[in-house]
């Protein structure tokens, strides 16, 4: 019976380096399977987040398109109500222009009406200069001809301004 535990005990201690390789094999392997599924989840990630940004660039930008197409009506409106026509016409007028600003605001369409301000050509586009009065301080806003607006933080349409010399 020795002759037999003696020959099975290399066997034995073959079979478990045998399996101790495999199953460092198999370790390695999963690390390898783990690395790449954490890279993979990240990437994913990062895809969602870009593809995401995106889809609302791509929805400013088509919302932008529109608003800039329709602000004529809120300059025709604006022109109008300067007009002195009577009561009942003006307050039709206002109340269109009311709503046509309400539907501004819920798109996050905001008016840029810089009068005072110092000039910034960031957000205004100056279409004459005027020579200072007693009250102007140089180089500000004295009189708007077009409202600017802007999306968030894009300009959808420069304010055409005067500027004071």
């Amino acid at each position: 019976m020795d002759e037999k535990k003696t020959k099975k005990k290399p066997e034995v201690a073959e079979e478990t380096e045998k399996l101790k390789a495999e199953l460092s094999e198999a370790k390695k392997q999963a690390d390898d399977y783990k690395d790449k599924w954490v890279r993979n989840v990240a990437e994913f990630d990062n895809y969602k987040k870009r593809n995401a940004k995106l889809w609302q660039d791509a929805f400013n930008e088509g919302i932008a398109s529109v608003v800039l197409k329709i602000l004529v009506v809120g300059d025709t409106l604006d022109r109008a109500k300067g007009l002195g026509l009577d009561e009942k016409t003006q307050a039709g007028i206002e109340a269109i222009k009311r709503k046509f600003d309400e539907t501004l605001n819920s798109l996050e369409i905001e008016e840029i009406n810089p009068i005072g301000e110092k000039f910034d050509p960031n957000i205004a586009e100056a279409v004459m200069q005027v020579e200072k009065g007693e009250n102007d301080e140089s180089e500000t806003v004295k009189q708007v001809f077009e409202k600017g607006y802007k999306l968030k933080d894009k300009i959808i349409r420069y304010a055409k301004v005067s500027v004071v010399k």
